[in-house]
């Protein structure tokens, strides 16, 4: 059995080789180690062995976990789908939220955050395949979300999330990824500011490879660091 330390040390190679195949600094790519449904001894584990961002799902198990661990242990991404009721719990726990796919979310957040005299980072999840299974902003609705959320005063915009379909051939995700990077483009030829356009947020552990070819800042790697969860 490979411990974590091995397995972060075979993807971060695995971010590496994508990166310089396409000629992408791998220093410009975040491994996100997704961490649901895993115990503290492995995150400890995994933070030892140099993994500096976790991801969570679900926001009572995240503010447990997070509690446990000390909220300076790591940079902490909220990556599951979120509940305006739970979005003061979002704000005071997680650095970067990465699914704001409403504006009465964005809305609710922004209001959370400046309770407590925050500017939270945020990325537009978006439904790149429409599936009525997930979350996320239609890509027709994008721009008009960004241009909504960036008028808050307690908001940073930091670029958009998406989760294509499950194939077990990765290429068959490229498409997905390259439509989520083409909608990039297209918001910042409407003006959007770059820095609000900074990550795409995409790829997991069986297809970020091909995300960071087409164009991944984040990749959210799980089972691959963690192994099977219980």
């Amino acid at each position: 059995m490979t411990s974590i330390r091995d397995n972060l040390a075979e993807i971060q190679e695995k971010i590496h080789t994508a990166a310089a195949n396409c000629g992408r600094n791998p220093a410009d790519i975040t491994l996100v180690g997704v961490s649901k449904k895993h115990g503290t001894e492995k995150m400890h584990q995994a933070i030892d062995a140099g993994l500096t961002d976790l991801g969570e799902n679900y926001i009572q198990e995240a503010v447990d976990k997070i509690d446990a661990i000390g909220r300076q242990a790591a940079r902490w991404h909220f990556i599951g789908h979120l509940q305006s009721n739970k979005a003061r719990f979002a704000v005071q726990y997680f650095d970067l939220i990465h699914t704001v796919d409403k504006l009465k979310l964005a809305k609710e957040i922004d209001k959370q955050a400046k309770k407590i005299g925050k500017r939270q980072k945020i990325l537009v999840q978006v439904n790149i395949a429409e599936e009525e299974t997930k979350s996320g902003a239609g890509a027709h609705e994008v721009i008009d979300l960004a241009g909504e959320v960036m008028k808050f005063e307690h908001l940073e915009l930091h670029g958009l999330m998406c989760m294509p379909p499950y194939f077990d051939d990765p290429e068959h995700a490229r498409p997905y990824f390259r439509h989520l990077a083409k909608i990039r483009e297209q918001m910042l030829d409407a003006g959007v500011d770059k820095n609000a356009m900074t990550h795409l947020s995409m790829g997991m552990s069986h297809d970020f490879s091909v995300a960071i070819q087409e164009g991944a800042t984040l990749v959210r790697v799980g089972t691959a660091i963690f192994g099977t969860r219980s």
